[in-house]
C-alpha cells in the first residue's frame, strides 16, 4: 500500500471543537474531518475498492465518501496525526481477507453420547409412568 500517494488522496476539514479547553476551544479550529473518496482512489484496485466499500460501509456516506473526525487533541496537528493514524489502521483491517468457514462434522463419540443421554432420559420418564396391568 502506497502510504503517501495514500495520503495525498485525502482531505481535510477543520471545525471548532467542544470539550475541554475553555476559550481556546472557542478561537481555535482544532477538530479535523478526514474525507476520502473510495471510487475515485487511484491506489487500489476495483477488488480492493469493493472489499473497503464492504468492510467500512457504515462510515460511507451516500456520496461513497469515507469520513473520520478527531477532536481528542487541543492540537489541529496532533488532531490530524490522529485521524491519518487511525485512517491507515482501519484500511489494513478491511484489506484482510475473511478466511472461509471450515466445515466441520461432528465426532461419533459425541453422536453416540447424545443418544446414550436421550435413551436415559426416555429410561427416566418411562419409569415414572403408572402402568394399568394391575
Amino acid at each position: 500500500m502506497n502510504i503517501t500517494g495514500l495520503i495525498g488522496e485525502l482531505t481535510f476539514k477543520f471545525s471548532r471543537s467542544g470539550g475541554a479547553g475553555g476559550q481556546h476551544v472557542n478561537k481555535v479550529s482544532s477538530k479535523v474531518t478526514l474525507q476520502w473518496s473510495v471510487e475515485q482512489s487511484a491506489i487500489f484496485s476495483a477488488e480492493e475498492k469493493a472489499l473497503v466499500t464492504e468492510k467500512l460501509s457504515n462510515r460511507i456516506n451516500k456520496e461513497g465518501i469515507l469520513q473520520l473526525e478527531s477532536d481528542t487533541d487541543r492540537s489541529q496537528v496532533r488532531n490530524k496525526e490522529i485521524a491519518i493514524d487511525r485512517f491507515l489502521n482501519l484500511l489494513k483491517e478491511a484489506l484482510v481477507p475473511t478466511k472461509p468457514r471450515k466445515k466441520t462434522k461432528i465426532p461419533y463419540s459425541s453422536v453416540l453420547k447424545r443418544l446414550d443421554r436421550k435413551k436415559q432420559q426416555s429410561q427416566l420418564k418411562a419409569s415414572r409412568r403408572r402402568s394399568f396391568e394391575d
